[in-house]
Protein backbone atom coordinates (compact mmCIF):
# COMPACT_ATOMS: atom_id res chain seq x y z
CA UNK A 1 0.00 0.00 0.00
CA UNK A 2 1.39 3.09 -1.47
CA UNK A 3 0.48 6.17 0.80
CA UNK A 4 1.42 9.47 -0.75
CA UNK A 5 1.71 11.70 2.39
CA UNK A 6 3.75 11.69 5.64
CA UNK A 7 2.00 10.19 8.68
CA UNK A 8 -0.88 11.64 10.44
CA UNK A 9 -2.91 13.15 7.46
CA UNK A 10 -6.20 11.56 5.56
CA UNK A 11 -4.77 9.17 2.81
CA UNK A 12 -2.28 7.39 5.81
CA UNK A 13 -5.69 6.72 8.46
CA UNK A 14 -8.00 5.76 5.20
CA UNK A 15 -4.91 3.70 3.70
CA UNK A 16 -4.68 1.73 7.07
CA UNK A 17 -7.91 1.53 7.82
CA UNK A 18 -8.56 0.25 4.15
CA UNK A 19 -5.46 -2.26 4.76
CA UNK A 20 -7.20 -3.48 8.42
CA UNK A 21 -10.39 -4.08 6.30
CA UNK A 22 -9.04 -6.29 3.72
CA UNK A 23 -7.21 -8.40 6.22
CA UNK A 24 -10.68 -8.59 8.56
CA UNK A 25 -12.31 -9.70 5.84
CA UNK A 26 -9.95 -11.84 4.47
CA UNK A 27 -9.53 -10.46 1.32
CA UNK A 28 -6.00 -9.86 2.37
CA UNK A 29 -3.54 -11.90 4.86
CA UNK A 30 -1.32 -9.00 5.34
CA UNK A 31 -0.57 -5.82 4.23
CA UNK A 32 2.56 -3.58 4.39
CA UNK A 33 3.10 0.61 4.22
CA UNK A 34 5.16 2.75 2.01
CA UNK A 35 4.80 6.91 3.00
CA UNK A 36 6.13 8.80 0.52
CA UNK A 37 4.77 12.42 0.76
CA UNK A 38 5.36 15.62 -1.16
CA UNK A 39 4.41 17.37 -4.44
CA UNK A 40 0.22 16.66 -3.27
CA UNK A 41 0.91 12.77 -3.52
CA UNK A 42 3.20 13.34 -6.98
CA UNK A 43 6.41 12.39 -4.95
CA UNK A 44 4.23 8.96 -3.86
CA UNK A 45 2.66 8.62 -7.66
CA UNK A 46 6.23 8.82 -9.14
CA UNK A 47 7.68 6.13 -7.02
CA UNK A 48 4.32 3.82 -7.37
CA UNK A 49 4.37 4.40 -10.99
CA UNK A 50 8.33 3.19 -10.92
CA UNK A 51 8.55 0.59 -8.67
CA UNK A 52 5.16 -0.89 -9.00
CA UNK A 53 4.80 -1.49 -12.66
CA UNK A 54 2.53 -5.40 -13.38
CA UNK A 55 2.65 -5.88 -9.57
CA UNK A 56 -0.84 -7.52 -8.72
CA UNK A 57 -0.91 -6.39 -5.23
CA UNK A 58 0.15 -3.15 -5.63
CA UNK A 59 -2.23 -0.19 -4.04
CA UNK A 60 -1.86 3.23 -3.92
CA UNK A 61 -4.07 5.83 -2.11
CA UNK A 62 -5.26 8.69 -4.01
CA UNK A 63 -7.97 11.50 -4.15
CA UNK A 64 -9.08 14.74 -5.26
CA UNK A 65 -6.06 16.33 -3.76
CA UNK A 66 -3.44 14.26 -5.89
CA UNK A 67 -6.04 15.85 -9.08
CA UNK A 68 -5.32 19.09 -8.10
CA UNK A 69 -1.59 18.84 -7.22
CA UNK A 70 -1.06 17.40 -10.13
CA UNK A 71 -2.42 20.57 -12.57
CA UNK A 72 -0.97 22.87 -10.59
CA UNK A 73 2.65 21.19 -10.34
CA UNK A 74 2.61 19.80 -13.93
CA UNK A 75 3.81 16.93 -12.84
CA UNK A 76 5.96 14.61 -15.37
CA UNK A 77 3.81 11.50 -14.07
CA UNK A 78 0.48 10.81 -14.49
CA UNK A 79 -2.31 9.50 -12.53
CA UNK A 80 -3.40 7.68 -16.10
CA UNK A 81 -0.27 5.85 -15.83
CA UNK A 82 -1.85 3.24 -12.63
CA UNK A 83 -4.67 1.51 -13.08
CA UNK A 84 -8.31 2.89 -11.22
CA UNK A 85 -9.95 0.53 -8.93
CA UNK A 86 -12.60 2.51 -6.73
CA UNK A 87 -13.48 5.89 -4.86
CA UNK A 88 -14.07 4.58 -1.44
CA UNK A 89 -15.14 7.95 0.41
CA UNK A 90 -16.12 11.90 0.19
CA UNK A 91 -15.87 14.27 2.70
CA UNK A 92 -15.66 17.87 3.14
CA UNK A 93 -13.39 20.26 4.64
CA UNK A 94 -13.72 22.21 7.95
CA UNK A 95 -11.69 25.66 8.21
CA UNK A 96 -10.37 25.99 12.33
CA UNK A 97 -8.57 28.91 14.06
CA UNK A 98 -6.14 28.04 16.99
CA UNK A 99 -8.27 28.44 20.62
CA UNK A 100 -6.10 31.54 21.16
CA UNK A 101 -6.71 32.80 17.90
CA UNK A 102 -7.75 36.66 18.36
CA UNK A 103 -10.46 35.76 15.40
CA UNK A 104 -13.64 34.06 16.15
CA UNK A 105 -15.57 33.70 13.03
CA UNK A 106 -15.06 33.93 9.43
CA UNK A 107 -16.31 37.18 8.87
CA UNK A 108 -13.23 38.15 11.37
CA UNK A 109 -10.72 36.56 9.29
CA UNK A 110 -12.50 37.72 5.69
CA UNK A 111 -12.63 41.64 7.50
CA UNK A 112 -8.75 40.93 7.97
CA UNK A 113 -8.21 39.14 4.57
CA UNK A 114 -9.45 41.94 2.73
CA UNK A 115 -7.64 44.64 4.86
CA UNK A 116 -4.32 42.56 4.49
CA UNK A 117 -4.29 39.77 2.26
CA UNK A 118 -0.69 38.33 3.51
CA UNK A 119 -1.56 39.03 7.34
CA UNK A 120 -3.35 35.56 7.24
CA UNK A 121 -1.77 33.00 6.69
CA UNK A 122 -4.32 29.68 5.54
CA UNK A 123 -2.36 26.27 5.97
CA UNK A 124 -3.44 22.68 4.74
CA UNK A 125 -2.01 20.25 2.59
CA UNK A 126 -0.06 20.45 -0.47
CA UNK A 127 -0.75 23.22 -3.01
CA UNK A 128 -3.85 22.06 -5.35
CA UNK A 129 -5.40 20.17 -2.36
CA UNK A 130 -9.39 20.83 -1.84
CA UNK A 131 -8.41 23.40 1.18
CA UNK A 132 -6.03 25.26 -0.53
CA UNK A 133 -8.62 25.93 -3.84
CA UNK A 134 -11.58 26.64 -0.76
CA UNK A 135 -9.51 29.26 0.28
CA UNK A 136 -8.65 31.32 -2.78
CA UNK A 137 -12.79 30.22 -3.88
CA UNK A 138 -13.76 32.59 0.11
CA UNK A 139 -11.32 35.51 -1.60
CA UNK A 140 -12.64 35.69 -4.76
CA UNK A 141 -16.33 35.23 -3.31
CA UNK A 142 -15.41 38.26 -0.87
CA UNK A 143 -13.61 40.87 -3.36
CA UNK A 144 -9.84 39.88 -2.40
CA UNK A 145 -7.63 38.85 -5.50
CA UNK A 146 -7.11 35.43 -4.89
CA UNK A 147 -3.89 35.23 -6.37
CA UNK A 148 -2.68 37.23 -2.72
CA UNK A 149 -4.01 34.44 -0.74
CA UNK A 150 -0.98 33.70 1.72
CA UNK A 151 -1.40 29.76 1.39
CA UNK A 152 1.37 28.05 3.33
CA UNK A 153 1.31 23.88 1.93
CA UNK A 154 2.34 21.20 4.61
CA UNK A 155 3.00 17.57 3.25
CA UNK A 156 1.59 15.94 5.08
CA UNK A 157 -2.00 16.23 8.16
CA UNK A 158 0.03 16.03 11.04
CA UNK A 159 2.53 18.83 10.12
CA UNK A 160 -0.79 21.09 9.07
CA UNK A 161 -2.17 20.07 12.40
CA UNK A 162 0.71 21.09 14.63
CA UNK A 163 1.24 24.49 12.68
CA UNK A 164 -2.18 25.20 13.47
CA UNK A 165 -2.19 24.22 17.29
CA UNK A 166 1.36 26.01 17.44
CA UNK A 167 -0.10 29.08 15.83
CA UNK A 168 1.76 29.17 13.30
CA UNK A 169 -0.74 29.64 11.06
CA UNK A 170 -3.79 32.35 10.99
CA UNK A 171 -6.21 29.89 9.81
CA UNK A 172 -5.99 26.10 8.94
CA UNK A 173 -8.31 23.61 6.84
CA UNK A 174 -8.96 19.08 5.89
CA UNK A 175 -11.18 17.16 6.15
CA UNK A 176 -13.40 17.22 9.70
CA UNK A 177 -11.45 13.69 10.49
CA UNK A 178 -8.16 14.68 11.17
CA UNK A 179 -9.40 17.94 13.45
CA UNK A 180 -12.22 16.48 15.03
CA UNK A 181 -9.87 15.40 18.37
CA UNK A 182 -9.01 19.00 18.63
CA UNK A 183 -11.76 20.04 17.87
CA UNK A 184 -13.45 18.35 20.53
CA UNK A 185 -10.81 19.08 23.15
CA UNK A 186 -11.33 22.94 22.72
CA UNK A 187 -7.54 23.31 20.97
CA UNK A 188 -9.62 24.37 17.75
CA UNK A 189 -12.14 26.50 16.79
CA UNK A 190 -14.40 25.22 13.40
CA UNK A 191 -15.72 28.15 11.79
CA UNK A 192 -16.78 26.69 8.43
CA UNK A 193 -17.36 23.75 6.48
CA UNK A 194 -17.08 23.90 2.80
CA UNK A 195 -20.40 21.57 2.64
CA UNK A 196 -24.00 22.30 0.73
CA UNK A 197 -25.81 22.05 4.07
CA UNK A 198 -24.86 21.11 8.00
CA UNK A 199 -22.96 18.26 8.48
CA UNK A 200 -25.26 15.61 10.61
CA UNK A 201 -24.03 15.92 14.27
CA UNK A 202 -21.65 18.56 13.44
CA UNK A 203 -22.38 22.03 14.94
CA UNK A 204 -20.13 24.02 12.47
CA UNK A 205 -22.17 26.81 10.01
CA UNK A 206 -21.53 26.44 6.35
CA UNK A 207 -19.73 29.09 4.43
CA UNK A 208 -22.70 29.64 2.11
CA UNK A 209 -24.70 30.03 5.70
CA UNK A 210 -22.21 33.24 6.18
CA UNK A 211 -22.74 34.50 2.94
CA UNK A 212 -19.59 33.27 1.28
CA UNK A 213 -20.48 30.38 -2.05
CA UNK A 214 -18.03 28.30 -1.66
CA UNK A 215 -19.18 24.57 -1.80
CA UNK A 216 -16.35 22.20 -2.33
CA UNK A 217 -15.99 18.10 -1.59
CA UNK A 218 -12.80 15.74 -1.08
CA UNK A 219 -12.97 12.05 -1.98
CA UNK A 220 -9.99 9.67 -1.57
CA UNK A 221 -9.55 6.36 -3.07
CA UNK A 222 -7.37 3.67 -4.59
CA UNK A 223 -5.42 3.04 -7.96
CA UNK A 224 -3.53 -0.32 -8.73
CA UNK A 225 -0.22 -0.72 -10.38
CA UNK A 226 0.47 0.23 -13.97
CA UNK A 227 0.28 -2.46 -16.77
CA UNK A 228 -2.46 -4.16 -14.40
CA UNK A 229 -4.31 -6.65 -16.60
CA UNK A 230 -8.14 -6.54 -17.03
CA UNK A 231 -8.10 -9.72 -15.16
CA UNK A 232 -6.13 -8.36 -11.84
CA UNK A 233 -8.17 -5.16 -12.22
CA UNK A 234 -11.27 -7.21 -11.40
CA UNK A 235 -9.54 -9.18 -8.53
CA UNK A 236 -8.47 -6.15 -6.99
CA UNK A 237 -11.67 -4.27 -7.18
CA UNK A 238 -13.00 -7.51 -5.67
CA UNK A 239 -11.14 -7.32 -2.49
CA UNK A 240 -11.77 -3.82 -1.91
CA UNK A 241 -15.75 -4.13 -2.46
CA UNK A 242 -15.60 -6.88 -0.39
CA UNK A 243 -13.31 -5.12 2.49
CA UNK A 244 -15.47 -2.34 2.37
CA UNK A 245 -18.40 -4.37 3.87
CA UNK A 246 -16.48 -5.28 6.91
CA UNK A 247 -16.94 -4.57 10.20
CA UNK A 248 -13.54 -2.79 10.58
CA UNK A 249 -13.98 -0.94 7.81
CA UNK A 250 -17.50 0.56 8.79
CA UNK A 251 -16.43 1.33 12.30
CA UNK A 252 -13.48 3.44 10.05
CA UNK A 253 -16.11 5.34 8.26
CA UNK A 254 -18.45 6.49 12.04
CA UNK A 255 -15.06 6.97 13.86
CA UNK A 256 -13.88 9.38 11.09
CA UNK A 257 -17.10 10.97 10.09
CA UNK A 258 -16.26 9.48 6.33
CA UNK A 259 -19.58 9.35 3.77
CA UNK A 260 -19.14 5.72 1.93
CA UNK A 261 -18.88 7.01 -1.56
CA UNK A 262 -18.11 3.55 -3.07
CA UNK A 263 -17.43 3.54 -7.11
CA UNK A 264 -15.82 1.50 -9.58
CA UNK A 265 -15.12 -0.14 -13.20
CA UNK A 266 -15.67 2.28 -16.10
CA UNK A 267 -18.04 4.58 -13.78
CA UNK A 268 -15.27 5.38 -11.78
CA UNK A 269 -12.86 6.26 -14.77
CA UNK A 270 -15.35 8.53 -15.74
CA UNK A 271 -15.71 10.47 -12.88
CA UNK A 272 -11.65 11.14 -12.25
CA UNK A 273 -11.70 12.68 -15.86
CA UNK A 274 -14.58 14.76 -15.28
CA UNK A 275 -13.27 15.97 -11.84
CA UNK A 276 -9.81 16.68 -13.51
CA UNK A 277 -11.99 18.96 -15.84
CA UNK A 278 -13.85 20.12 -13.09
CA UNK A 279 -11.07 21.05 -10.59
CA UNK A 280 -9.13 22.51 -13.32
CA UNK A 281 -11.99 24.97 -14.45
CA UNK A 282 -12.32 25.69 -10.31
CA UNK A 283 -8.15 26.32 -10.40
CA UNK A 284 -7.90 29.30 -13.14
CA UNK A 285 -11.23 31.11 -11.81
CA UNK A 286 -9.77 31.42 -8.96
CA UNK A 287 -6.27 32.37 -10.50
CA UNK A 288 -4.10 29.37 -9.15
CA UNK A 289 -3.19 28.48 -12.80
Amino acid sequence: MMIPANPGGGWDTTGRALGKALQDSGAASSVSYDNKGGAAGALGLAQFISGSKGDPNALMVMGAVMLGGLITTKSPVQLSQATPIARLTSEYNVFVLPANSPYKTMKDVVEQMKKDPASVKWGGGSRGSTEHIAATMIARDVGVDATKVNYVAFRGGGEATAAILGGNVTIGGSGYSEFAEYIGAGKMRPIGVTSEVRLKGIDVPTHKEQGINVVIGNWRGVYGAPGATPAQRATLTEMIVKATKSKSWIEALERNGWTPALLTGPAFDTFVDDEFASLRAVMVKSGMI
